[in-house]
């Protein structure tokens, strides 16, 4: 991966990072989209959609609540899509190592969120005199400030990602002789398996949810087996 390729990569993961929380909040840094676009950005969309709909999968366990700290998947997506969509070697093994790369991308930039709060805690406790006097250039000044700093936290973070992952990833390719057919039921089990107890998580609460979840997943398993 060159360097134009990563700081091309890196510009969409800065985008999608700020899609998670600071601006727009319009859902493209969900992983199926964020993926497809990092495929889209590098040859294949399909090859995106399809390691996007495992890291779909794995998101789904994640609630982003307040101000707790959670795996960032905007950016993580957009690593995992590239280090999937730019594979040399087996098209198995990569995307095994792509999902092991945008979930160690994704708790790095849980904890790089997390941090860029207390600086923006800092700057805005900094900032107190001027805000009870209703200074509006200061509240301007502040929420462009922390846009910028989640701009560059995610432009950093993806960058640093490819250039560190993608090697890694072409090396254990290359050296690495594991069965495809049993890496294949490796992750669609882990994934379906992340993915189910999230949803079941999130349907149980409710009055008929358990049975709208168990009519989901019949109608789901019947179209497979029919297509």
């Amino acid at each position: 991966m060159t360097i134009t390729t990563i700081l091309l990569f890196a510009l969409l993961g800065a985008f999608l990072g700020l899609d998670v929380v600071s601006f727009p909040q319009a859902m493209f840094s969900r992983p199926i989209v964020a993926s497809t676009l990092a495929g889209t950005l590098g040859g294949s969309a399909g090859d995106g959609l399809l390691a996007g709909v495992f890291l779909e999968m794995m998101a789904l366990e994640t609630l982003p609540v307040g101000a707790s700290r959670y795996p960032e998947w905007g950016t993580a997506s957009v690593v995992g899509g590239a280090l999937y969509v730019t594979r040399t070697g087996d098209a198995t093994s990569a995307l095994l190592f792509a999902m092991l790369g945008a979930m160690v991308t994704a708790w790095v930039g849980g904890w790089s969120m997390y941090a860029l709060r207390r600086l923006n805690g800092r700057w805005t406790k900094g900032a107190l005199p001027a805000l009870e006097l209703g200074n509006a250039r200061v509240v301007t000044w502040l929420q462009m400030r922390g846009l910028a700093a989640d701009w560059v936290r995610s432009f950093a973070l993806t960058a640093i990602a490819l250039a560190l992952l993608a090697p890694l990833t072409a090396f254990a390719i290359a050296n690495g002789h594991g069965d495809s057919a049993r890496i294949r039921a490796v992750l669609v089990a882990v994934a379906a398996s992340i993915a189910g107890s999230a949803a079941w998580k999130l349907s149980h609460g409710s009055r008929h949810g358990p049975w709208f979840f168990i009519g989901g997943l019949a109608l789901g398993c019947a179209m497979l087996l029919h297509g």
